[in-house]
């Protein structure tokens, strides 16, 4: 215990069994239990310091990860404050859009903040100019537009309709190329679509969390295809400076013209019990010490959210002019949901999506309802807020590969930009008639899918979702698969788990193809994996 009270406070008197108050510091409050936290998943690596509350405070924090979108749903609904004491998102802003959510909610409380920036290689950033340390300019986010545009470099982000930093570039990237120095309202959308596809154009990687999109990153360029840059937190991509794991470094791009700033606000949730306030006091005392929180900027390169003249920014924190301007967000729902709307429909680049479905006969009944429910909910039927963002996209194409003893007919549906439900009524009508029999030739299906990747020569962004809820019994196995993953176009397979199919396998083709792998196995869970991998795709 001695050494873990070292590190919460870095400096202490003699060894204790009891965690001290850092000098000049109040003693701890304290608490007693849990408390029980929604949160970003990209929190996770707050936990070694959520260790030490525990050790100082008495209150054990408790993370439950979850997308941005869906822990809004949860706490407008109602349902979060059934399960959970407190939230804690990368920011409350789209949260606070919505009608219900003051009911909701209670104390905020600041915790850290990290600016949504542009991390550029080094020698991207210097040929375009952008090195600061370099003699470089810092570039507005209409030049960094263009220059994606016209494809002068490319980048990572996130799906603003499922992780809080895509949704945080978004409005920086549309409140900046606006310029009216106001709010973004709904209708200034549609004026600026262009400008915006322009920087879209420029996007390589998607995933639905942030930590996803640092993994797949380093992957890229470990298998020698390296991206560009990352669109992320600022704390993204000085830790992937400071982890050794890079080949060059990134070159953090603040843009002249502002950015949007995730400020983590750990929220106590309306309704929380008595002894859940006073464990929420004691935590949010801890982490806004001083000296806590200069733990929290060395470890997770998060910035203070407290003003302390000993508080002051490390090195590789910027811009060095300490001019970083904050762009307005949308001041109505109306607005935002509008803008998530439009990037999946008009501004990012169109995706096409490979769905390759087990209909053996151990998927008939609940099975294959359950599967039909999943799927009509992607066309729009899942009118929740999660599935309102979560449907096929405007300009997506949508290709159903069933499978059985052997892959069977492909069918192939393409959405207009504008206009597209009578297509999606193509694909409710398709679903409903699918039938279950046979064996399952889980190989055979993926290399058919594979087979069809690209066939159109253009520029989509493919993804394979792999359904099966058992092992396979007919046709290649995994080995022949293994075997010819070198040659196949580099296209995630994002699998699910559902019923009885083999976890081993199921991951490592994920892996292989550097896709994730989702579980559907409990009672009714097949529907929310589709639409977590729609923030992947």
């Amino acid at each position: 215990m001695a050494s873990l009270a070292l590190v919460v406070v870095g400096s202490l008197a003699a060894c204790t069994d009891t965690p001290q108050a850092a000098k000049g510091e109040q003693p701890f409050v304290k608490g007693d239990g849990v408390l029980r936290v929604l949160a970003g998943s990209e929190l996770a690596d707050l936990q070694p310091i959520l260790d030490e509350a525990a050790a100082a405070t008495g209150v054990t924090v408790k993370l439950t990860p979850t997308g941005t979108l869906d822990g809004v749903e949860s706490v407008v609904q109602g349902g979060a404050a059934k399960q959970y004491d407190a939230t804690w998102f990368a920011s409350n802003r789209y949260l606070q859009l919505h009608p219900d959510a003051a009911s909701r909610t209670g104390t905020a409380t600041k915790i850290a903040t990290s600016p949504v920036v542009l991390g550029l290689r080094r020698s991207v950033a210097e040929k375009l100019g952008w090195s600061v340390q370099d003699g470089g300019t810092r570039p507005t986010w209409s030049e960094i537009a263009v220059a994606a545009g016209e494809r002068k470099f490319t980048y990572g982000m996130t799906n603003p309709a499922a992780s809080n930093s895509g949704f945080a570039a978004l409005v920086g990237v549309a409140a900046a190329i606006a310029g009216t120095g106001a709010a973004l309202t709904a209708d200034q959308i549609g004026p600026i679509t262009p400008r915006l596809r322009a920087f879209f154009a420029g996007q390589s990687l998607t995933a639905g969390s942030s930590g996803w999109l640092m993994d797949a990153y380093l992957r890229a360029g470990a298998e020698g295809r390296p991206v560009d840059g990352l669109v992320n937190y600022e704390s993204v991509i000085l830790s992937l400076n400071a982890s050794g794991k890079l080949t060059e470094p990134l070159t953090v791009v603040y843009p002249a013209d502002g950015v949007v700033t995730a400020d983590y606000p750990l929220t106590l949730l309306s309704g929380a019990s008595e002894q859940a306030r006073t464990n929420y006091a004691a935590v949010t005392d801890y982490l806004r010490r001083p000296s806590v929180q200069r733990q929290i900027m060395q470890r997770t390169w998060r910035r203070p959210a407290v003003p302390d003249a000993s508080l002051t920014l490390d090195a590789a924190f910027g811009p060095k002019s300490g001019n970083l301007p904050e762009l307005p967000f949308p001041g109505k729902l109306d607005a935002a949901d509008a803008l998530i709307g439009a990037f999946g429909d008009s501004l990012r680049r169109p995706a096409r999506t490979i769905y390759v479905l087990d209909l053996s006969g151990s998927m008939k009944g609940e099975r294959l309802a359950g599967l039909k429910t999943a799927l009509t909910g992607l066309t729009g039927a899942d009118t929740s807020l999660s599935g309102q963002f979560s449907r096929f996209n405007g300009r997506e194409q949508v290709i159903l590969l069933p499978f059985s003893t052997r892959p069977g007919t492909p069918t192939t549906f393409d959405l207009p930009e504008a206009g597209f439900e009578p297509t999606l009524a193509q694909i409710r009508t398709h679903v409903q008639q699918l039938k279950a029999d046979g064996d399952t030739a889980i190989y055979d299906a993926l290399l058919a899918a594979y087979g069809m990747v690209g066939a159109g020569g253009d520029d989509r962004v493919t993804s394979i979702v792999l359904l099966t809820d058992g092992a396979r019994t007919a046709g290649a196995d995994l080995a022949a698969f293994r075997a010819k993953v070198p040659q196949l176009p580099r296209v995630p397979v994002f699998t699910v788990l559902f019923g009885e199919s083999n976890t081993g396998e199921m991951t490592e083709v994920s892996n292989l193809t550097g896709g994730r792998t989702f579980d559907a196995r409990a009672t009714g869970a097949l529907a929310g994996a589709f639409k977590e991998i729609r923030g992947y795709q």
